[in-house]
């Protein structure tokens, strides 16, 4: 059922061999058929209760299905007046399949589903390979039920396509280590480089851990294998390179303007605000103008306290990583992440360890170590940084790490359970099912009311297993010890996965599973306190971040500062940026999109074919809504964090006097909004001193084409 290891062989020989493709066993079939018709049964089920997921990325979707420009530029809205804050690989192809179905949840997020299956199944293959059909299983398995991964898999964020991308280039990479041909090298450097125009620099994280695999491990001589990975360098800077250049020598009048950047530059955004700003918190033209790491300067105008790294007053929750979570090692096993991702990473950890000891001596080419080498190295390097990361973070981005853990655990299970006759490599087996079996009642500990009984029953079994795995090593008892440990490891993040797809996600800032204590971040404990964020997330801040609860109350955990009376950031007119409770039509926020009435709707199609854009709204979460709903342009007045200089005001009274814009829709909550000196509160002053505000549904609107005498 495993592979049988040879220390001192390249790859692994399992005893069913020839046992592959048309002449697997019927068993071997059944179950791989049972993992992914089941992943995708899975993530398909409940799927249209997400409506529009992220409304930010579904508008900029909806937009590119009907203009092919918005569809290359990745644009929010289909005048192209402004992109997301991202490349736009992630768009392409959901945007496709809403301009072939039609806009709705599902044309939207199948693609997004069915990129999880994909990234499952090629998970096993690269595992399979190496050490055989259950270890492939296994990591397919664990991938699937990561909480975080199974919750991007049926969201429209770029982390889907991501994943697929960073699985691939490992792939690629590890054939260039077992045969040596430059084409497998390119061809890494080919699903880097769609990897960066899915996200940016987020997948230069594996790129350390690709390269010094490849040249730690692969054929040839030294000189050679650093010629491979120049020219994979450059088929990433070929493969990414094509679009930037493409943006960069457009005629910056007749592109939109590059969401996130201060300059209208690609470039900006890369180095910036997406690039080294996220490492050293200094992004200008995010939810922090002038702030570091998650303080409340600049732009915020908060009271005294609200500044810098400290965040709200006394430090705030995240201490000194301020408004995004405390900084250091500990970070992805803080409540926050714990839940996400943590499982069984001390688990993986152990076993990968172990499993480089056992195969010791191997060749330098040994395909079972650079296996190990690639996904040890991706999972460390990635938790590194998002450990230390000083700018924005949110725990859903920790689904990057999912598809290591998988493989870590899988492929160092395959090689420490092949050698159970070991004394020390049973010791470290039922160490490793102790272990998970203990953190995970710690991680479930932390949502005492969910499922109550589970945690106790993880403890134990996992400890009655690893007892039985260590002392009935030579009995059909270590057998079921071993799937007993399985059930107990993969116990909780199942129960979370399963609340997560029952759950509906919505809005910029999700979490899955059930609302943790001590839990931090905008959104957190979101619908029925289920990490949700998006629409629901008014309904309760994080336990342990009173201070992000809205309506001016403490949170469940404890006194803390409370939230103006409307909800709002300190220093900010208006409700605040989490929206209205659930179920309410009217504006939405900085995190989350509107959601108007059909009157108001009805109001934005009329005469709508003589206007270029038949709203204007500050921030792309509120113009996301309106613009969703009435299926017609809503330009997204300084991007997403209404901060962007576009269009600046002069630009916007030439549009309106032109007659291209016909509606202004109130409530804006961007972040520029305090600030007098930014183009998005200039032009909703210049709106209100000059035209008349009427109140459709709770939505302040104005007639742009009627303005007051």
């Amino acid at each position: 059922m495993t592979a049988v290891v040879d220390a001192h062989s390249a790859a692994p020989v399992p005893p069913d061999a020839p046992a592959s493709g048309r002449n697997a066993p019927v068993w071997q079939r059944l179950s791989l058929v049972a993992l992914l018709l089941g992943t995708a049964i899975a993530y398909l089920a409940n799927l249209s209760a997400n409506g529009w997921a992220n409304s930010f990325y579904s508008a900029a979707i909806q937009a590119g299905s009907e203009s092919w420009k918005a569809w290359f530029f990745g644009s929010s809205d289909m005048a192209n007046s402004i992109t997301v804050d991202k490349p736009p690989a992630s768009l392409w192809i959901p945007g496709i399949s809403v301009r072939i179905f039609g806009l709705n949840s599902w044309s939207i997020l199948v693609p997004e589903v069915l990129m999880g299956v994909a990234s499952v199944a090629l998970l096993y293959l690269i595992t399979k390979k190496y050490f055989g059909h259950w270890p492939g299983i296994l990591a397919g398995l664990v991938l699937a039920v990561t909480p975080v991964a199974a919750m991007m898999f049926r969201f429209d964020n770029p982390e889907a396509l991501l994943l697929l991308l960073m699985i691939a280039a490992v792939w690629a990479t590890l054939k260039a280590v077992e045969d040596g041909r430059l084409r497998w090298m390119v061809l890494t450097g080919v699903f880097v480089g769609f990897g960066f125009l899915t996200k940016q620099l987020q997948v230069m994280l594996i790129v350390p851990p690709l390269a010094i695999t490849y040249l730690a491990f692969g054929q040839h001589t030294w000189v050679k294998r650093i010629g491979h990975l120049f020219a994979a360098l450059g088929a990433m800077i070929v493969s990414a390179g094509w679009w930037i250049l493409a943006v960069e020598l457009w005629p910056a009048s007749s592109r939109p303007w590059i969401g996130g950047s201060q300059n209208n530059s690609i470039l900006e955004l890369t180095l910036g605000y997406n690039g080294f700003g996220r490492l050293n918190g200094n992004e200008t033209g995010s939810v922090v103008p002038g702030g570091r790491g998650g303080g409340y300067t600049g732009a915020m105008g908060g009271p005294a306290g609200y500044v810098g790294a400290g965040g709200p007053p006394g430090g705030g929750p995240g201490g000194g990583g301020g408004m995004w979570g405390e900084t250091g090692w500990l970070r992805m096993f803080e409540p926050a992440q714990g839940g996400q991702i943590a499982w069984l990473i001390p688990t993986g950890i152990v076993l990968g360890i172990a499993a480089l000891v056992l195969i010791g001596k191997a060749r330098r080419t040994d395909a079972r170590r650079a296996y190990l080498a690639v996904w040890g190295l991706w999972l460390l390097v990635t938790m590194a940084v998002f450990s230390f990361m000083a700018g924005i973070f949110h725990s859903y981005y920790t689904a990057a790490l999912a598809p290591a853990v998988a493989a870590v655990v899988a492929g160092g299970a395959a090689v420490c359970w092949s050698q159970r006759d070991r004394l020390w490599v049973r010791i470290v087996l039922a160490a490793a099912v102790w272990i998970a079996a203990i953190w995970g009642f710690v991680l479930l500990n932390r949502s005492p009311d969910f499922v109550p009984w589970l945690r106790w029953m993880v403890l134990l079994v996992g400890l009655v297993s690893g007892v039985v795995m260590l002392l009935a090593h030579r009995t059909y008892l270590s057998a079921v010890a071993a799937i007993t440990a399985l059930a107990a490891g993969l116990a909780g993040p199942i129960a979370y996965t399963v609340d997560t797809i029952a759950t509906p996600k919505q809005g910029s800032i999700i979490s899955a599973g059930p609302r943790v204590e001590g839990e931090f971040g905008p959104g957190g404990g979101g619908p029925g306190g289920r990490g949700g964020g998006g629409r629901d997330g008014a309904r309760g801040g994080a336990a342990g971040a009173p201070w992000m609860t809205p309506g001016g109350n403490a949170g469940a955990n404890g006194a803390g500062p409370a939230m103006p009376a409307d909800g709002g950031f300190p220093g900010m007119a208006g409700p605040g940026i989490m929206g209205p409770e659930a179920g309410t039509g009217g504006p939405g926020g900085l995190l989350n999109g509107s959601t108007p009435s059909a009157e108001l709707v009805a109001m934005l199609r009329t005469d709508a074919d003589s206007y270029t854009w038949v709203g204007a709204a500050v921030g792309s979460n509120e113009a996301s809504g309106y613009q969703l709903e009435s299926g017609y342009s809503v330009m997204p007045i300084g991007g997403f964090n209404g901060t962007d200089p576009s269009p600046t005001l002069e630009q916007f009274q030439k549009l309106v006097s032109d007659g291209q814009i016909h509606y202004f829709l109130g409530g804006g909550r961007g972040f520029g909004m305090s600030d007098e000196s930014q183009p998005s509160a200039q032009i909703a002053q210049w709106v209100a001193d000059n035209f008349t505000a009427e109140t459709v549904d709770g939505t302040t609107v104005y007639d742009l084409t009627a303005p007051t005498e």
